[in-house]
Formats: C-alpha cells, sequence, structure tokens
C-alpha cells in the first residue's frame, strides 16, 4: 500500500515538474521570440539611423550647393544687369538724396520731412501691414496726398531698397529683398514721380540695418542727426508707449522737451485731436519730433503747412536703443513699445518723474 502511495506521489511529483518544463519551455520560447523581435528592431533603428544619417548627408549637401548657387548668382547678378543688351526701361532706380545732406537741409533750411515705409504704402493700397495702425480710408487719402506733395521746405522720404542693397547688412538685404516683389514694386510706382529726387527713409534708422553698424559710423550719423533738435525747443508727439528719450541720452542736448501723448495703436483714429493740441501747444521757436506710425507723415505735413519744423522721427530712438546695446541687431527694449521684435507690444511701466513732468496733454484712446 505504502509503495502505491509512493508512486503515486511520485507520479504526480513527476507530473508537476513536466508541467512546469512545458511552461518554462513556453516561456523561452516567448523570450527568444521577443529577443529575436528586439534584435530585428534594433537592426530595424539602426539601419533607419543610417538612412536618416545619409538624408541629413544629402540635405546639408544640396543646401552648400544652394548656397553656392545663390552667392554665386547674386555675385554675377550685377554683370547682367549692366549688359547693354537689357531693356532696362521696364525698371525703375528712384534718384535719392544722401542722408547727410537731407540732415543738412533739415538743420540749415529747418525743413520738414514725411517718411514712407512699408507700412505707408500697404495702407495706401488699401490694406494695413502693421497691427498698430488699421487701414483706414482718410488716412489711405491723407498719404496719397503727402506723397505728392511738391513744396518748398517738405521733405519726401522713401526707402532706397529698389537697386543695389550695398550699404545694408546680411539680414537687412534679405528682409528688403523679401519684400521688394514684382508686385510691390508695381504698386509703389503708381505713386511715385520717376523725375524725382527723394530723400531716404532710412535717414531714423542709422543702426541695425547698415553694413557697418560695428563700427564707429553709426556714431557719427547719431551725432550728426542729434544737430536737427540741439538747442532747440523740442515737442515729441508720440504713442503713449513710445518714451522717446527715456533711458538715453539721444535729446540731452535739446533746450527743452516736451510731450504730446498720443494713444499707441491706431493713433490716427485720434488725428485731429492729436492735431489740435499739437497747434494749441506749439510756438514759433518749437520743433515737433513725431514718433506715431503712418500718422506721423500726415501730422508732419499738416504743421508744416501751419508754419511749424516738424520731422516723422519714427523709429530712431529705439535705433539708439539698439545700438548702446552693440549687437548689430534688434533687440529688447521692456519700457518701450518696439513692434519689430516679438511681445514688443509688451511693455513696462515707468516711473520716471521727469518724463511725467513732460507731459502738455493726453489723448486718450
Amino acid at each position: 500500500m505504502q509503495e502505491n502511495m509512493d508512486f503515486i506521489e511520485l507520479s504526480n511529483i513527476v507530473s508537476v515538474c513536466l508541467d512546469e518544463i512545458v511552461k518554462l519551455k513556453t516561456e523561452n520560447e516567448a523570450l527568444h521570440r521577443q529577443v529575436a523581435d528586439l534584435t530585428r528592431a534594433a537592426a530595424g533603428i539602426v539601419d533607419n539611423e543610417k538612412k536618416a544619417a545619409d538624408r541629413i548627408r544629402l540635405i546639408e549637401d544640396t543646401m552648400e550647393v544652394v548656397k553656392g548657387c545663390v552667392t554665386n548668382g547674386l555675385d554675377n547678378v550685377k554683370y547682367e544687369l549692366s549688359d547693354e543688351r537689357l531693356d532696362k526701361r521696364q525698371w525703375y532706380f528712384p534718384k535719392f538724396f544722401p542722408i547727410a545732406e537731407t540732415v543738412e537741409r533739415i538743420v540749415s533750411e529747418k525743413c520738414s520731412i514725411a517718411r514712407f515705409g512699408d507700412g505707408e504704402f500697404a495702407i495706401m493700397t488699401g490694406e494695413a501691414r502693421h497691427k498698430f495702425q488699421h487701414w483706414d480710408k482718410r488716412l489711405e487719402t491723407r498719404l496719397k496726398e503727402v506723397i505728392r506733395a511738391d513744396e518748398e521746405g517738405m521733405l519726401i522720404a522713401i526707402a532706397d531698397n529698389y537697386g543695389s542693397l550695398e550699404p545694408y547688412n546680411e539680414p537687412g538685404k534679405m528682409g528688403i529683398r523679401y519684400y521688394m516683389t514684382e508686385e510691390v514694386r508695381k504698386e509703389h510706382r503708381q505713386f511715385l514721380d520717376l523725375e524725382r529726387v527723394y530723400h531716404n527713409t532710412y535717414i531714423s534708422r542709422p543702426y541695425a540695418l547698415f553694413a557697418d553698424n560695428r563700427t564707429d559710423a553709426p556714431q557719427k550719423r547719431f551725432d550728426d542727426l542729434k544737430r536737427i533738435w540741439d538747442n532747440r525747443n523740442v515737442i515729441f508727439v508720440e504713442g503713449s508707449l513710445t518714451r522717446m528719450g527715456i533711458g538715453n541720452d539721444l535729446f540731452s542736448n535739446a533746450d527743452s522737451v516736451r510731450r504730446i501723448v498720443a494713444p499707441a495703436v491706431h493713433a490716427f483714429d485720434k488725428y485731429d485731436e492729436i492735431l489740435q493740441a499739437a497747434l494749441r501747444y506749439g510756438s514759433a521757436d518749437t520743433l515737433f519730433l513725431i514718433a506715431l506710425g503712418p500718422a506721423a507723415g500726415v501730422l508732419a505735413y499738416d504743421l508744416f503747412r501751419s508754419g511749424f519744423q516738424a520731422i516723422d522721427l519714427g523709429h530712431l530712438d529705439l535705433e539708439y536703443e539698439w545700438y548702446l546695446r552693440g549687437n548689430g541687431e534688434r533687440c529688447e527694449v521692456k519700457y518701450k513699445y518696439n513692434n519689430e521684435y516679438p511681445e514688443g507690444d509688451i511693455v513696462e511701466d515707468i516711473t520716471d518723474e521727469e518724463y511725467h513732468k513732460q507731459i502738455l496733454c493726453v489723448i486718450p484712446e
């Protein structure tokens, strides 16, 4: 009986062992399959990485070829364009006064100036290029009037973008090339006089755009511009977040500085109030310096016709801020509105007492 029991127990044990062996074998086979799958996957990853690396090398090689073609192509353009066989009558290259000559006329002859850039041209064609001034039919009409103005003492400036870009740095050149499409050139041409010599809008851009901006040339340009307001009684007409001269010495040589503060954006919506404030506070010796987006040129023209000297100053103060930082490019200025820098419309408050004392009036939005 005991022998039978032992045999039965042994059989049970053997059976359990066999079951475990089968189970282990099954698990072992599963593990082998997983290992095989992982091995194949690893091989695939290696293969994909190799393919990706090959593609990257191909892209890099292609980019080098494209870069070479672009560089060589641009180098060759001057030879292509100088060929006498070309019919150049279809092209239009405006003529420009040198910036130094424009500054001299503003200083010695007390001329006023209105500047036209991409934002002004966009509005004249029924669009709005910048978020700080939406399109307005009246503004469109007034800008068309100003750009065609031909009166002694009123200088009209456009950007010197139409031909050689030699004075500018590479980022500046690429930005101009991107903007100056055939369509844009046609739009501009309808407003321009082919016989007229224009002043250069970049009079207020002495720094970031130019190829020599890491030399002493920008400082010389700023010093030349500072002659305009030297010992003058100045009234700024600016947006509420523009704050010209705050934090720098750009206007330190002015005899006095006062401010008419207008809305930071869409200033032309309040144009009549802004003009009336300027006429109310201006006196015979007042020099108006204006930073007001596309409304600035119209205001400069209307103040000129009212007997004042008025300068559409644009981004000059920001350019000076960038120059002081010395990076050779546009950068953040936390307490001034900067439409040419990411989130530049997010502006910190200031507590400058002198700034608040200079404010003659605030035109509400």
